[in-house]
């Protein structure tokens, strides 16, 4: 028999008899793993910190030491204490143990076992449990190494977006002013030819201004460093405002707009100037996407969780498949019936950040070719966000 190599999975066996830790022993390096060995709780957990075993096998009953626990619940103890740590979590437990009542493979399910052996145990069922297991971990390791990688490699682009965003924001503004002096004849007077032309490229200028913010504003969102500035919303007066300033803008594409507000809408306690950015973004996407000439309607009402304000249009409408993608950074939907857009992908991953930092939620009800209702779930004050 060849013994096993170096490179072999390596098994721990706790067992306080040493006929039974050398038949498990015997049995595994014939089925070409190698073996570490402990006859007592503490040397079990020992033995796994200081190997980091590919698979532990574990007796029941054996001596508990110093683990504060009954004998008979010392594989148990060790098996919880295996699991609660973060550098051996992932490593697959196996009780082989006589004892074969209910209460018994309950307890090891709850101790966080993955399997369990009756002793006398059949070589055959050891082995090809054994092997299932370390399958099963070598893929979850393979997946979380692969996660970790992507989560590098998001931050090393968060990283560098957050740079380029920061070079840009100076000169861009640089930009702004200059159009700003030669549209109010500061440098000589323009013809209105040349004014319509400064004046869109200061209104496109405006647009990237904006979209420089939203990316500074996700950043500092992302990393928790955004302080909400707090103060009284009255529903009616806020979305009226709203429409009011957007009035030029949606009577230049042809929409119509209104607002509904439920007697018993409860006035509420945000961040006006971020809420007014994820309605204006709202309010945007549905121009752009209705080829401006939509119908919106602004409601608000009182809901068991505070307060629900929805912005609904009468645009192209979006696939239930896409509900939850158009919420994600840089993720835009192309549909069939909807005109040629160019857009970021940015607008609503900030519409979320924005109302999940109130301690809100923002969803989408729509079906294509029949307009979407954006409804958008505040408490009554900001609730910070549970971070899992």
């Amino acid at each position: 028999m060849t013994a096993p190599t170096a490179d072999e999975p390596l098994i721990l066996v706790a067992d306080d008899v040493a006929a039974n830790v050398e038949l498990l022993a015997d049995q595994l390096q014939i089925l070409g793993f190698r073996t570490v060995a402990a006859s007592d709780g503490p040397s079990a957990l020992a033995a796994c910190f200081d190997h980091r075993p590919d698979l532990c096998l574990l007796d029941v009953s054996m001596p508990a030491g110093d683990l504060g626990v009954p004998d008979r619940q010392t594989g148990f103890e060790v098996c919880r204490r295996i699991k609660r740590d973060p550098r051996t979590a992932r490593i697959p437990v196996i009780f082989v143990t006589a004892l074969n009542d209910t209460a018994d493979r309950v307890k090891a399910i709850e101790a966080g076992g993955d399997d369990f052996l009756t002793k006398p145990h059949n070589r055959l069922v050891l082995g090809a449990r054994v092997r299932s297991l370390l399958k099963l971990k070598g893929a979850t390791d393979a997946l979380e190494d692969s996660l970790r990688k992507l989560r590098e490699l998001e931050k090393v682009r968060d990283d560098l977006m957050n740079m380029i965003v920061h070079d840009l924001k100076s000169p861009l503004t640089s930009v702004l002013a200059t159009l700003e002096m030669v549209i109010d004849g500061d440098f000589g007077g323009v013809t209105e030819q040349q004014k319509g032309a400064l004046t869109d490229a200061q209104d496109k200028s405006q647009e990237l201004l904006a979209l420089i913010d939203d990316l500074l504003q996700i950043a500092r969102i992302e990393q928790n460093a955004i302080t909400l500035k707090p103060q009284p919303v009255a529903p009616g007066e806020f979305l009226a405002e709203l429409l009011h300033d957007w009035h030029m803008r949606l009577e230049a594409a042809g929409a119509r707009a209104s607002v509904e507000v439920a007697p018993d809408a409860p006035g509420f306690v945000a961040d006006r100037a971020l809420l007014r950015r994820v309605f204006s973004n709202l309010l945007q996407n549905a121009l752009v996407h209705g080829s401006g000439a939509v119908t919106l309607r602004l409601t608000a009402r009182r809901d068991p969780d505070g307060v629900l304000m929805t912005v609904a249009d009468d645009g192209p409408g979006i696939p239930p498949e896409y509900h939850e993608l158009i919420f994600r950074k840089f993720e835009t939907v192309k549909l069939q019936t909807a005109p040629r857009v160019r857009g970021s992908g940015l607008g609503l991953a900030f519409c979320k950040l924005a109302v999940d930092a109130h301690g809100g939620r923002i969803w989408v009800q729509s079906v294509e070719g029949q307009g979407s209702q954006f409804h958008i779930l505040l408490p009554l004050e900001p609730v910070p966000p549970s971070r899992g």
